[in-house]
């Protein structure tokens, strides 16, 4: 209830500075109520987006991966803005972020990543990241300054907490121990702090290196693990339902939810809601929050349509 007597405060202040500049016009007030129309623009889109993150898990922190695809050097640097963008994302909003697993490219970039982001409501904004990432610009790794098409894949699943019930037997388990590979310090290198653990009855292989113990390691990687693995399930009931009504979702390498175009001209378009934005370099820079309620909006709409 509050959220809405603060936008009804804010909209009848709009108004009387609107009426104000109506009866003085004055370049000062006009000023001062295009300024509160923009506080209110933004405000009101922030609370409708918290609207929209209704569903099961969206309230949970995010455990998002990223992978290089095909392409080489361009398609692991890719791979890297993109790791830069939800980054910035996520720090502007204000969420812990942990690089909780990274291996570099040979050249430049990085070849996958698993980013824990900890906060409320951070798998509920980047559940619509989840799909092929397409971008297309002239690559700065070809001498002849040819255009190339590079893709990353983004999956997002939300961190379960521990009220939920996913047992994980210790002789399902092969816990290996190595050298963490990534930025660290003094110990990086020289002492088996990183932990891979392989999920034996599954194949699902996490790792984790951020943390300077091999103990926090451990910790985190079952972490992931656990949601992994409720993720699988949860996946398995889903398939179940599609296959009773006929329907098949898949995410191929080809069909991408959004390009990302430097060259010849600057867009970034989501091919599922249509939205575009030009302001590609912000977009880069972690400014993705109209993508996230476009998709949510979205989202909303499709379920309706199947009511």
């Amino acid at each position: 209830m509050f959220i809405f007597e603060n936008l009804n405060k804010k909209f009848q202040d709009l108004l009387e500075w609107y009426h104000l500049y109506k009866e003085e016009k004055s370049p000062e007030i006009l000023q001062a109520f295009l300024e509160d129309l923009s506080s209110f623009e933004k405000t009101f889109k922030n609370e409708e987006t918290k609207l929209l993150i209704s569903e099961e898990y969206d309230q949970s922190s995010a455990i998002l991966s990223i992978h290089a695809g095909t392409g080489g050097t361009d398609a692991q640097d890719w791979a890297y803005i993109l790791l830069r963008m939800y980054i910035r994302w996520a720090e502007k909003k204000g969420y812990k972020v942990k690089i909780v697993d990274i291996l570099s490219g040979e050249e430049a970039g990085i070849k996958n990543a698993v980013l824990l982001i900890e906060g409320q409501r951070a798998y509920g904004y980047l559940k619509g990241e989840k799909g092929v990432h397409r971008l297309i610009r002239i690559s700065p790794f070809d001498a002849n300054s040819r255009r190339h098409t590079s893709f990353a894949s983004v999956t997002v699943i939300p961190e379960i907490e521990k009220d939920i019930e996913v047992e994980i037997r210790p002789e399902d388990l092969k816990i290996e121990t190595m050298r963490a590979s990534g930025h660290g310090g003094q110990h990086v290198n020289k002492t088996e702090t990183a932990v891979r653990i392989t999920h034996l009855p599954t194949g699902i292989v996490v790792t984790c290196q951020n943390e300077r113990s091999q103990y926090l390691n451990k910790m985190t990687a079952l972490k992931i693990l656990k949601s992994k693995l409720y993720q699988l399930e949860k996946q398995k009931l889903e398939q179940k339902k599609e296959n009773l009504i006929g329907e098949k979702k898949e995410i191929s390498w080809g069909n991408q939810i959004r390009t990302y175009i430097l060259h010849p001209y600057k867009v970034v378009k989501d091919h599922r809601t249509q939205y575009e934005s030009y302001k590609v370099e912000e977009v880069l820079d972690g400014e993705i929050d109209e993508f996230i309620r476009e998709y949510l909006l979205w989202e909303a709409k499709q379920k309706l349509k199947k009511q």
